[in-house]
């Protein structure tokens, strides 16, 4: 390689690394301001029309935004009583041409009507009611789980306070009313966090003072473990927080050809005194003549496990 060559390669290859930090930080800075950005509130869409306003009644949180869009072919006036707590794109009262929009945010927690003069109708009527946002916040997950294998829970506090107290509250299938399963603390920025095992399908809130957080539903799959102890011989076990003995449990194999898993028998469960408390073990032993070799499982369909549970499928052996 020639000098000349040579200082001409240092030279884009110094133009190259220059260019290369430019857009290095370009995109750090572009995600510091996602991370930065707050979460965008919920919106809700009121459509005018010559018939009137659809819907007549928007229920929303404090915080979030109704649009109100004019798809009528003459212009609408939106007025609201009160008008303390809202703030819109438009000037109050909202004069809409069509087709033109406007979005109003609501600040304060309240019942907000809102009508058209010019149309003096009932069907040119209605209201926005806006709640209180909670207190706590609520995740969940997983939303679907395996008997036996753990949910997080997790959330903040609205006040961003740490070494606060919440009540965890849990009401599983089939009870009446929620109960406290758990205390928990907020810790950095009233974050808070629990791990749970849900034995049924399970709604959880959290509490602080008296306010309650919004609710969130986790669905339980029975655990089945299907085992071959001898050719031509099987066992399946379920596990759950309830007997299923006297169900059925389906014995498939998967048929390539078909890309699909198809029923080679009905299997009989029975009740089983293994189990530790709140565990309920039900069990299976049974024949099949199907050839070695063979992908199978076991399916206990949603028609046999009832409300509190979803369908559960076993792990996959080889006949």
């Amino acid at each position: 390689m020639s000098a000349g060559t040579r200082r001409k390669w240092g030279s884009d290859m110094r133009k190259f690394l220059l260019l290369f930090v430019a857009v290095s930080s370009l995109a750090a800075a572009t995600a510091a301001a996602e991370l930065a950005r707050p979460a965008a509130s919920a919106t809700a869409t009121v459509k005018i029309t010559h018939t009137g306003y659809n819907p007549q009644s928007v229920s929303i949180t404090v915080g979030d935004s109704v649009a109100f869009t004019n798809s009528d072919t003459v212009a609408h006036t939106v007025r609201f009583n009160p008008t303390t707590g809202i703030s819109c794109s438009r000037a109050l009262p909202l004069v809409l041409q069509p087709g033109q929009s406007a979005t109003c945010t609501f600040r304060s927690a309240g019942t907000f009507k809102f009508s058209d003069p010019q149309f003096n109708t009932k069907a040119f009527r209605g209201t926005v009611v806006v709640a209180a946002a909670a207190a706590v916040s609520l995740a969940v997950t997983p939303k679907v789980v395996v008997y036996g294998r753990s949910v997080t829970l997790s959330g903040t506090l609205s006040n961003h306070k740490s070494g606060q107290s919440l009540q965890v509250l849990a009401q599983l299938c089939g009870q009446s009313a929620a109960t406290k399963i758990a205390t928990v603390t907020t810790t950095s920025g009233g974050a808070y966090s629990y791990q749970t095992k849900p034995l049924k399908n399970t709604t959880y809130t959290v509490k602080f003072k008296n306010s309650t957080s919004n609710a969130v539903s986790v669905k339980v799959r029975p655990r089945l473990r299907l085992g071959r102890v001898a050719s031509h011989r099987y066992s399946l076990r379920v596990f759950a927080a309830q007997t299923f003995a006297g169900h059925l449990a389906s014995f498939q194999r998967y048929r390539p050809a078909l890309r699909r898993w198809v029923t080679v028998k009905r299997v009989l469960l029975r009740a089983n005194s293994t189990g530790v408390a709140p565990t309920v073990i039900t069990t299976a032993r049974f024949r099949s003549r199907i050839k070695a070799g063979l992908r199978v499982r076991v399916v206990l369909p949603r028609t046999q496990v009832g409300t509190c549970y979803l369908a559960g499928r076993s792990n996959t052996i080889r006949s």
